[in-house]
């Protein structure tokens, strides 16, 4: 289905993660500034996550990095950063993408924020997608039952008429005079207002 609105949430996902980058990258050329240090939560299962066998049992769903004192070889991409850390005194190599962090925090200023899993986002969007379509189907056949509802109320109409009445046996219609021509006087009137007799034309001949 074709988008329809835009999706800030996960333009301004990808912006802060490109603060984690940029931040990332600089601590790489410099190194901490001050007290600063950084607590970073990702996902262990998320595509192009790299650790040992160990760790992954050891953390099924997320992993928790702090970046202060102990780690080295910090090394920042376009899509992500690898770290060496040790864990119980056995030094590990860790491939995070930027897509699988979960939070960042920076525990000197206070400052940090939590992203909403990319995979998770889309899987909420299709489901929204598919229920905003089925509202949309839903209506429009409401709406055509009521259009056939209409065209047959109207067609009911047209076609509704008196029907004729029989006359009783014997009897014939009587014709009905034009309707710019007005009805011929009963016998024994002369049509006017008062009534009189009617006058014969040869009571008038010469005899």
């Amino acid at each position: 289905m074709p988008d329809h609105y835009i999706r800030y949430d996960l333009l301004a996902q990808q912006a802060l993660r490109g603060v984690v980058r940029t931040v990332l990258a600089d601590v790489a050329k410099k190194g901490l500034p001050g007290e600063h240090h950084f607590k970073i939560t990702f996902n262990t299962v998320a595509p192009g996550v790299r650790l040992s066998d160990r760790l992954r049992a050891q953390y099924p769903e997320t992993m928790t990095i702090i970046l202060q004192h102990q780690f080295w070889d910090l090394t920042v991409a376009d899509r992500g950063f690898e770290v060496g850390l040790s864990f119980g005194g056995i030094t590990e190599r860790l491939t995070v993408p930027f897509d699988a962090i979960v939070a960042f925090h920076d525990p000197a200023v206070q400052f940090g924020f939590q992203f909403e899993p990319i995979d998770a986002a889309a899987d909420e969007r299709s489901d929204a997608d598919k229920l905003s379509a089925k509202l949309a189907d839903t209506d429009a056949e409401k709406g055509s039952q009521k259009s056939s509802t209409k065209r047959g109320e109207k067609t009911a109409e047209k076609t509704t008429a008196p029907a004729p009445q029989a006359l009783p046996a014997g009897k014939r219609a009587a014709p009905v005079p034009p309707a710019d021509e007005p009805p011929a006087p009963p016998p024994g009137t002369d049509g006017g207002a008062g009534g009189g007799e009617v006058v014969r034309l040869d009571r008038f001949r010469k005899k």
